[in-house]
């Protein structure tokens, strides 16, 4: 019986310091570098992906990130894993969009076709057809837009249909939200500078161009690899969860990147990037505050390595949705927020000692000033972030 190398805890939270840019000397140039080092940043929150970039880079400020973001072109938003938007490098976006996207967006489709003809207005794929080609023509000639002012140049837009007819449920909607998301889905749309500043959601839209199609099981592969190479050592589970592929879909993709067989701790069964088997180097001691749903928090099903099962009542949502998070040397030791006077505050769950206090509140100091003027409130409240911003 062939036996596989054991990665202990402390070497997985040695990685996810180096690994994830969250130790000091591990810091990232830019965010599509930051964002490659964990291979998507959760994006459902505008906030969470200027303040995932601010704990991974240095010297970046809002004004540099959105720079990236809008006018290199260097990062985009992707519905994408588990049907969730999340900010991927341009480099990652094709394999990212083949890999998980287009099954989305076929599904998204299917979903808008059958309201459609429930409704019983008339309303197919000529005329869904149609509305698109009027947004995109409104695009055109408008430059980029929001879902409002598209809504108010595009009749089709305005039209309303009744979903899930006879139904307790049932509801009248517009359809102009639907048919903006999906085509961002088919990646004939992007997310273009938000009215507003950083923390804001109500993004313009901008006509592009598809990303090139790869083959799925390729994209899969070259996503799995990815991932294994900043979330490794972890589990089929883990990667299923994270991707939301189906389980042969997951394990064709480990087999195809090429995946080595290791041991976690406590003897589960795991598996690494090819000849990624060795040790890490722990980095110097390092205190992070991490923004709710981030990506170090979101990368794995069973986050037991650096997370105590105790403190989860305190730091998710009824959903699952983590929230903003103090890290200690690759364990979360508590939680944080922004009071309304910008203060930022937090609380420790465990006691990680004087030295990791005084590196907490040293980051705890250097976030209040990245964020300056600005008020951050997570879209998902957990109960710690409410009580302390209370």
């Amino acid at each position: 019986m062939t036996k596989h190398p054991t990665l202990t805890d402390a070497e997985r939270r040695n990685r996810l310091g180096r690994r994830h840019r969250l130790a000091p000397s591990a810091r990232a140039r830019t965010v599509a570098e930051a964002a490659d080092s964990v291979v998507a940043l959760h994006a459902t929150d505008a906030a969470t992906v200027f303040l995932s970039a601010r704990a991974r880079t240095s010297g970046a400020d809002a004004a540099s990130m959105e720079a990236e973001f809008y006018d290199e072109g260097a990062l985009v938003r992707l519905l994408s894993m588990r049907n969730t938007l999340f900010a991927v490098s341009r480099e990652l976006a094709p394999y990212v969009d083949s890999s998980t996207a287009r099954a989305i967006a076929a599904k998204e489709r299917r979903t808008l076709l059958k309201h459609l003809a429930d409704d019983g207005q008339g309303l197919d794929a000529a005329w869904l057809a149609a509305a698109e080609a009027a947004a995109l023509a409104a695009l055109d000639a408008r430059g980029p837009s929001t879902g409002t002012q598209l809504s108010a140049a595009v009749a089709a837009l305005q039209q309303k249909i009744t979903v899930f007819r006879g139904k307790s449920y049932e509801a009248t909607q517009g359809v102009a939200s639907r048919v903006i998301r999906l085509l961002a889905a088919d990646g004939r749309i992007r997310r273009d500078r938000p009215r507003g500043s950083w923390v804001s959601s109500q993004f313009r839209w901008t006509h592009t161009e598809p990303w090139p199609a790869l083959p799925a099981a390729e994209a899969r592969a070259e996503l799995a690899r990815r991932w294994l190479l900043s979330y490794g050592p972890a589990t089929e589970a883990d990667l299923k969860w994270w991707t939301g592929w189906t389980l042969t879909e997951t394990r064709k993709a480990l087999a195809a990147a090429g995946a080595e067989p290791v041991r976690l701790e406590d003897g589960t069964a795991a598996l690494v990037a090819p000849g990624d088997t060795g040790t890490t180097a722990a980095p110097e001691p390092w205190a992070a505050l991490l923004p709710g749903l981030d990506p170090s928090a979101m990368g794995w099903a069973d986050r037991g390595f650096h997370l105590d099962p105790a403190h989860r009542a305190a730091l998710f949502d009824r959903a699952g949705n983590i929230g903003p998070t103090v890290w200690w040397n690759g364990a979360i030791v508590g939680g944080w927020a922004q009071r309304a006077d910008g203060e930022v505050v937090w609380r420790l769950l465990t006691d990680p000692g004087a030295e990791a206090g005084a590196l907490i509140g040293a980051e705890a100091a250097r976030l209040a000033e990245w964020i300056g003027a600005a008020r951050v409130t997570p879209r998902f409240r957990t109960p710690l972030e409410r009580e302390l911003s209370g």
